[in-house]
């Protein structure tokens, strides 16, 4: 990747010449990097790879997975605590979920994920959700395959129902925090003029009413929504790299500036967070794991309900 100034306004950008062939990608040391079907297929049998499959089902995974691909279910990843649904975790739990699966933290590990051949509940975010756990739990060397099983069946690649025999490994969890923003720290930080804050959900939840006791989103947050990102077709699947840089210039999503990256509950926000900080190498960038669930279990926190970021139901009735 090489840096290079691509608006008249400044944005600077980080460019594959060569989008994202040239796998893993970008080059690096990063803890989360790209790699496609070809690249699996030609490392398949590697000795110290581990493959790990998170369709949405292990009904998808008994169906069909990728060869020596072990199941670890997305679920594993985050448990309640105190009554607060979306907590990722003990870390013992974690520690015990990757040891079984065989990951090493220095051997290179595989994440994909699948629309789900019985189930069709995959919407894609199975693998960074796994992905930035497990870089943020102490892994070195995540390696999300582009485009997920969808895209490995459709290159007409060899399919599974074998399981593999796996030997526990002796992985030991070295939370990062840094890479998380606390409740405390982004209130006091949300809103710096150097600060962009990203909502990742679809634009009618964003707009209005969700799951959530209040509608919108949290003021000041820009609507980038994470699967305009992706493929039409496939949500395991990036857009272009001359794609990606519009998407984000037509945000403001500028590289000068410090990003947080929320959604609902903290997994849309992980797409964003993995494309920002290891794919794009965006210098400071944030998750804000809380996000909007966490924000309105504060009674006094104020939401805005419509497309923009800061107008409220007041001042668009104002307006008119």
């Amino acid at each position: 990747m090489e840096e290079k100034m691509v608006t008249p306004g400044g944005m600077e950008r980080l460019q594959a010449r060569n989008d994202r062939e040239n796998v893993p990608y970008p080059r690096g040391d990063g803890k989360v990097r790209l790699v496609n079907a070809s690249w699996l297929a030609d490392h398949l049998h590697d000795t110290d790879l581990t493959i790990i499959d998170v369709q949405p089902n292990v009904h998808d995974y008994i169906r069909e997975h990728i060869p020596g691909a072990v199941y670890l279910t997305e679920g594993v990843l985050r448990v309640s605590n105190g009554g607060f649904p979306t907590p990722y975790s003990p870390i013992g739990c974690l520690q015990g979920s990757f040891r079984r699966a065989g990951i090493e933290a220095d051997s290179p590990v595989v994440v994909y994920t699948g629309k789900g051949a019985v189930s069709g509940l995959g919407d894609g975010l199975g693998q960074t959700m796994m992905a930035y756990t497990l870089a943020k739990y102490g892994h070195n060397a995540v390696y999300l395959l582009d485009g997920g099983l969808d895209r490995w069946k459709s290159e007409g690649r060899e399919l599974s129902q074998e399981y593999p025999t796996v030997e526990s490994s002796g992985f030991t969890v070295q939370a990062r925090d840094d890479y998380a923003i606390r409740y405390e720290e982004f209130v006091q930080t949300k809103d710096n003029d150097d600060v962009v804050l990203l909502d990742a959900r679809p634009a009618k939840t964003y707009q209005g009413q969700g799951p959530w006791r209040k509608p919108g989103h949290i003021p000041g947050a820009v609507n980038l929504p994470w699967r305009s990102l992706m493929d039409d077709a496939n949500p395991a699947l990036l857009k272009s790299n001359d794609e990606l840089d519009r998407i984000l210039e037509d945000h403001g999503v500028d590289r000068s500036r410090a990003v947080i990256c929320s959604c609902g509950t903290g997994r849309e926000a992980t797409n964003e967070f993995i494309l920002l900080k290891w794919l794009y190498l965006y210098p400071n960038v944030r998750i804000y794991e809380g996000s909007f669930t966490e924000w309105v279990t504060y009674p006094d926190n104020p939401v805005v309900e419509g497309p923009e970021p800061r107008t409220t139901r007041v001042e668009a009735a104002a307006a008119r």
